[in-house]
């Protein structure tokens, strides 16, 4: 019986994720990476994608669904669970298995037989380049896969929304404006190795899943001129400023040499990323140390409103946009885009409480600052 799909956005992205993915294998295989995951064909893509997304409108016990399917045999994978039969991959099984596998870090593990996908269990290790869905909410579905190094959060491919269509453009880490931890989410064909751009893109992670809004304003350490932005007096200034974070990065051989650096980091990153929600601007130095929390912005002396920016997302087909501040967002969008047309060698972090997420940089080709969206990129 031959399989029908009847989620359009499937059949619409299961090509172009096919190619994405065959064009990063077979560069990693031409850099020597071992250990890569199979290609995946469009026509399980589009198979796998269409079964998530029926299984996501569905709820078991009155909860919604929340899981990730890998496409992958399991000889692949390190100590799997393997289930003694095989479950057929259909939106009622996955329904039934949610429960048990909503965790983070956990993939429901399918793969093919005569031309069938079938579930045969779950694990916790995959190969780099894995095909991933992540079911996020009912009707929101996540292509990602791991990065080549296996290190920090997954790189998204594409965002399915209901009809609405994303594809992430990895071409945006091109730009001569792009700053540099962007350049990590989007640069899948290199490793993601950049412990200084991880850092910044799990705060920004960390600061996105409180969902209660935040910005995070990151300033050169070899300078003060960023508090000429800053009402006086800072509520809670941190002196000596703190080093947590900083001393973990400073000392990464070190750390991981104990074994357990990336729980350290999580830990550092999600105190730091906590103060975010709190009424005003947190403050770190571009070394991670924490400068102050609560702080409120304010026009540096002298200086004009920013009264126009540039706005880009790095989504296919998406067009570059001049806005004035308040059209991107309330006054915490305002406030950061004034810091940052001020203080031009910061970089500014907002989240909003409905899960949009901003950098904001000065541009110097464009002599303006620019706002990238980048929400499509953390989920």
């Amino acid at each position: 019986m031959t399989y029908k799909t009847t989620y359009q956005a499937a059949q619409s992205v299961a090509t172009t994720i096919e190619q994405h993915f065959a064009a990063q294998l077979s560069d990693a295989r031409q850099a020597s990476f071992q250990k890569l995951a199979p290609a995946p064909s469009a026509t399980n893509i589009e198979k796998l994608i269409d079964t998530a997304f029926w299984a996501s409108l569905q709820r078991e016990e009155g909860h919604v669904i929340k899981i990730s399917l890998a496409l992958l045999p399991p000889e692949v994978t390190e100590q799997p669970v393997l289930f003694q039969q095989r479950l057929p991959l259909t939106a009622s099984v996955l329904t039934k298995l949610a429960p048990g596998v909503e965790r983070p870090g956990i993939h429901i593990g399918v793969w093919q037989e005569n031309d069938e996908l079938y579930i045969w269990g779950t694990t916790r290790t995959i190969p780099s380049l894995s095909f991933v869905v992540d079911v996020s909410e009912p009707g929101l579905l996540v292509i990602k896969h791991r990065r080549l190094d296996g290190f920090g959060k997954y790189a998204n491919v594409a965002v399915l929304k209901g009809d609405q269509i994303k594809i992430v453009d990895e071409q945006s880490a091109a730009l001569e404006d792009c700053p540099g931890f962007l350049t990590s989410l989007l640069g899948f064909r290199t490793p993601f190795t950049d412990i200084a751009a991880n850092v910044l893109v799990q705060l920004a992670v960390s600061m996105r899943a409180h969902k209660r809004g935040g910005s995070l304003l990151v300033v050169p350490s070899d300078t003060e001129n960023w508090e000429k932005s800053i009402i006086k007096p800072m509520l809670y200034s941190i002196a000596p400023s703190l080093t947590g974070l900083a001393q973990l990065v400073q000392h990464e051989d070190e750390e991981k040499a104990k074994g357990t650096w990336q729980e350290a980091l999580k830990r550092e990153v999600d105190a730091v990323a906590g103060l975010t929600a709190i009424d005003g601007a947190t403050i770190i130095s571009d070394n991670y140390n924490l400068l102050a929390f609560g702080a409120k912005i304010g026009r540096a002396s002298g200086s004009k409103p920013v009264d126009e920016m540039i706005v880009t997302e790095p989504i296919v087909g998406n067009t570059e946009k001049q806005l004035h501040p308040a059209q991107n967002g309330g006054s915490r969008h305002l406030s950061v885009a004034q810091f940052v047309h001020d203080q031009r060698d910061a970089l500014g972090l907002v989240a909003s409480q409905d899960g949009r997420f901003t950098i904001f940089s000065w541009s110097p080709c464009k002599q303006m600052v620019h706002a990238h969206l980048i929400d499509s990129l953390l989920l």
